[in-house]
């Protein structure tokens, strides 16, 4: 028997019928190490997969969102074998989630990883843009440089713009990667303007409306779900403060910044924090115009604290990565900045993963 699977597998099981007072625990166990004993591996009902993938999200150090985990909607995929069929079941996720604009918490799981065969999505995110390296500079998103290489070698071409929603790339166990185009109507965007500045509108910007990450490892009780993706929404800084605004990413402050009329020559004139308040104020402005789900960064401070009080409250320690919870912007003026926290990795959780195609070398 695996006596480390068998372990963690208990311990969960234990944490599930505890935490929601569920009678005959032992029975279960007995069943589990029974199925490990006799299979090497067990099966969650449904119900313990919801709650794992729920707690998961309960215990993200790094996420400020968690005040909602009890409101993820999960889908259970584990019987897709298909790469037809998972991408449909993912265009289904961006499309519940998505909800016109009222987006919903989502997961969709997909079978566990079991020895050498796995389920893995190559995209780090559902939606992103690619990135385009040209001998005068990178034309869309610089982060997706490598993986819009892929992409191309796979078979893939994009248009060439700055915005280029990439494709999904799909791998079942040692089979080839597939990779599938989103139709555009599955794939809501925001065009970016600004309720003060005309001219913001000409700089023609825009950011998909649902941040669906893509990449992470889902643990439950000793079971690894390497496909597993997820979604809440966008903290505004997020878009405006950092995909946008950082240096390797879309670099837009200075453009924002002459634009303003700011004298970029001197730090001291704080040419970069004028120009970041406004295009978050953009952000914000055009995602709530367009009736999209966002949450300014105090909003979202002032419900991580209401996460603290109720966890508090159910004698748990809200754990967190305190250099990841603090905002991009303003980060002083929120009550986490005067905050400190464990940064311990409980389990359920989300785990980072190395790139799929990092193993898979299409050259």
């Amino acid at each position: 028997m695996n006596k480390e699977l068998s372990h963690k597998a208990e311990s969960f099981i234990r944490h599930y019928y505890h935490e929601k007072g569920l009678p005959d625990v032992e029975n279960r166990v007995i069943a589990v190490h029974a199925e490990i004993a006799e299979t090497g591996t067990y099966q969650h009902t449904y119900a313990e997969l919801e709650f794992g993938a729920k707690v998961a999200w309960r215990n993200s150090n790094r996420c400020i969102g968690r005040l909602f985990w009890e409101s993820l909607k999960v889908f259970d995929r584990r019987h897709l074998e298909e790469e037809e069929d998972l991408f449909n079941a993912l265009i289904e996720h961006i499309d519940y989630a998505t909800n016109k604009g009222r987006i919903k918490s989502t997961i969709s799981i997909f079978r566990p990883k079991e020895n050498d065969k796995e389920i893995r999505l190559w995209n780090h995110q559902l939606i992103r843009y690619a990135g385009y390296e040209k001998d005068y500079g990178i034309v869309g998103d610089p982060a997706s440089v490598e993986f819009t290489k892929i992409c191309q070698q796979l078979g893939w071409q994009g248009k060439g713009t700055a915005f280029d929603v990439l494709p999904l790339v799909i791998q079942v166990d040692d089979r080839e990667p597939r990779w599938f185009e989103i139709p555009s109507d599955h794939v809501l965007e925001v065009s970016l303007r600004h309720s003060e500045y005309d001219w913001f509108k000409d700089l023609e910007l825009k950011w998909y409306a649902v941040p669906f990450i893509s990449d992470m490892r889902l643990e439950i009780g000793g079971i690894d779900y390497t496909a597993a993706p997820f979604n809440g929404w966008y903290m505004g800084t997020e878009i405006g403060a950092r995909n946008l605004a950082d240096e390797f990413r879309y670099n837009l402050l200075p453009t924002v910044a002459e634009a303003m009329g700011l004298d970029t020559k001197r730090n001291a004139s704080l040419w970069k924090d004028r120009a970041l308040i406004e295009l978050n104020q953009a952000v914000l402005h055009s995602y709530k115009t367009d009736q999209v789900s966002i949450v300014d960064h105090h909003t979202a401070a002032q419900q991580f604290h209401l996460f603290e009080k109720k966890e508090k409250k159910a004698d748990r320690q809200a754990t967190g990565d305190w250099t990841w919870l603090i905002p991009p912007v303003s980060p002083a003026a929120t009550n986490i900045f005067h905050s400190s926290y464990e940064d311990r990795m409980d389990t359920p959780n989300y785990f980072y993963q190395d790139a799929a195609y990092a193993k898979n070398p299409s050259d």
